[in-house]
């Protein structure tokens, strides 16, 4: 009987400790920062109806939650410590899942779940372990902010950072009709950009762009895909394979074909013809006249008919865009038949042309005459006399001083110093960048800035190297060129940038004061003009030799700056 008695106590106090500890269960969960999660917590509303619960960080106590975060009454919230922490289940089921919104390193740790279930020791109880790793920054949202014939200037917003510092941004640049595979990669340094401009690309060329953050755990998800299409440009080559054929005394045949596809930088809407009489004897050439033509074929021809016989002509061809005339084909020259030559058959087919011709050539300065490709309009262009007047001149800005930041990779940083407004306020500045060997009649970007900008960031696509040089802007005009960067970007990690800056000269000016007459004067003045012309002689030496010598050139070298005193930059 007392044996029995013990296992009655023994049972008793084993059912008494699970009833106080109740239901626990312990799931962990493994979330990124930055995201949404939801802890798992519930119960059977159909047996208990709507039931009161609580969460806390911390182990379960013995009653409520430790360090609680949210209480509910099973219908909805009564309390909270933050506005993350939320309930988003079907509390009528029992859901009583706790979702937190953007969770961060510290939220890891143990959460509590208590359902308060009527009764002594009975009590549902859930413990979850979150722990919260740092991740990748979140996708950028990229969009053009102007797109130029050579250039391209985006901006974005810097992204969520993934719980790390966002350490650089990489931008991918292709054709749109090549895969992302065959893009090129430019990886930009400077984490606290948020916009930038690329460079050196073809005028009327459709692009792809899409950007990546980049923190010490990854690479983000691609930004959105940015599509655009450069601006057209004037042809950057002639038409190409020029052939003349005189048909007659007075008509000489030009075929053409057009300039090579990527020389076009646009679509192709005319070519102007131009044609003159030579003398090869003399070799000069007389005024030009010239036609256009409206561009339709791969392959083009037209006529000049109103030449004199027996005359030798020079002929050159230009393709047009809408943005601008191209440079002129390498001149080809043929002679028009002698007049006894001419067949018949040529001037039955051009009787009725030539006849109108020679009206219009007495009543209008423009001629017209009539092919297979349609009606062609000639005009002849004469030298023009130049008049002058006299005027008064309003003065222009002075040109900004630029100076070079830092050469990163491929990363050109610059700022520049506004000069003398002039006679209006400046409103704005454009740079030009282009190749060194190329001519500025040819540069390969134009960049626009704000008249309250004074610093810029270029990335360069190709290594080679580069002028830079910036113009200011009024209303009454535009300033001379600034002072002339050149920047060498060579292979990453072997960059190397020239800076040369020209510094001003120093005149010396003598004054001289005469003294008193008198016959000591005649002997004492011409020793002193000659003791004084001496002496600025020695100083102007002097002075040639500090300018020569106070030169500057700046280049970057792995990280730092070095200087060395040069010869003033020509301006090229």
């Amino acid at each position: 009987m007392i044996c029995l008695r013990m296992r009655f106590i023994t049972l008793s106090c084993c059912l008494l400790f699970w009833l106080n500890t109740g239901d626990v269960s312990a799931n962990p969960i493994i979330a990124t920062v930055g995201r949404d999660v939801t802890l798992r917590c519930n119960y059977d509303a159909g047996y208990y109806g709507k039931l009161p619960f609580c969460w806390g960080r911390g182990n379960i106590p013995k009653s409520g939650c430790a360090n609680e975060v949210l209480k509910s009454d099973g219908t909805k919230v009564l309390s909270r410590v933050s506005e993350r922490y939320s309930l988003i289940g079907d509390l009528g089921v029992g859901e009583a899942s706790l979702t937190i919104r953007q969770v961060r390193e510290s939220d890891s740790g143990i959460y509590g779940c208590r359902i308060d279930i009527p009764g002594w020791f009975n009590d549902q109880k859930h413990e979850i372990t979150l722990t919260v790793n740092p991740g990748r920054p979140f996708p950028i949202k990229v969009e053009t902010r102007e797109v130029r014939e050579r250039t391209v200037t985006v901006h974005w917003t810097p992204p969520f950072n993934g719980g790390r510092p966002i350490t650089a941004y990489k931008v991918d640049l292709k054709n749109k009709y090549v895969s992302w595979d065959s893009a090129k990669r430019i990886e930009v340094e400077h984490a606290h950009l948020t916009h930038v401009t690329l460079v050196d690309l073809r005028p009327a060329e459709t692009y792809n762009l899409r950007m990546f953050a980049v923190n010490s755990v990854g690479l983000s998800e691609a930004s959105n895909d940015l599509l655009f299409t450069t601006k057209e440009a004037a042809p950057e080559g002639p038409p190409v394979d020029i052939q003349l054929e005189a048909l007659s005394s007075n008509i000489i045949q030009v075929t053409w074909k057009p300039p090579m596809v990527d020389l076009r930088n646009g679509f192709l809407r005319s070519y102007i013809i131009g044609y003159r009489e030579y003398d090869p004897v003399g070799q000069q050439l007389q005024k030009r006249q010239q036609i256009s033509v409206t561009a339709t074929s791969q392959e083009q021809s037209t006529i000049l008919t109103n030449l004199k016989p027996s005359t030798q002509y020079s002929v050159q061809v230009q393709a047009k865009t809408n943005a601008g005339v191209g440079p002129f084909s390498t001149a080809a020259f043929c002679t028009t038949l002698d007049e006894v030559k001419e067949t018949t058959v040529a001037t039955i087919l051009l009787s009725s042309t030539a006849s109108s011709t020679k009206l219009r050539q007495y009543t209008s300065p423009t001629d017209a005459y009539t092919t297979s490709a349609g009606t062609v309009s000639t005009s002849r262009v004469w030298d023009q006399i130049s008049l002058q007047s006299t005027s008064l001149t309003a003065v222009l800005p002075h040109p900004p001083v630029i100076v070079l930041k830092e050469v990163i990779d491929n990363t050109i940083s610059l700022f520049w110093t506004p000069g003398f407004e002039g006679d209006s306020p400046i409103t704005g500045f454009y740079l030009e960048y282009k190749a060194a060997n190329a001519s500025w009649d040819y540069t390969n970007a134009i960049v626009d800035f704000s008249s309250n900008e004074t610093e810029a960031t270029i990335i360069e696509i190709n290594p080679s190297t580069y002028n830079i040089r910036m113009f200011a802007k009024n209303s009454l005009g535009t300033s001379k060129a600034s002072n002339v960067l050149t920047v060498t970007i060579k292979e990453r990690d072997h960059q190397k940038t020239s800076l040369t800056s020209t510094m001003s000269t120093v005149t010396v000016s003598v004054i001289t004061e005469n003294g008193g007459g008198g016959h000591t004067a005649a002997i004492i003045v011409p020793v002193v003009l000659v003791l004084l012309i001496g002496a600025v002689i020695t100083v102007w030496q002097v002075q040639r030799i500090k300018q020569r010598s106070s030169s500057l050139n700046i280049w970057l070298t792995n990280g730092e700056i070095h200087y060395k005193g040069s010869e003033p930059l020509q301006e090229l």
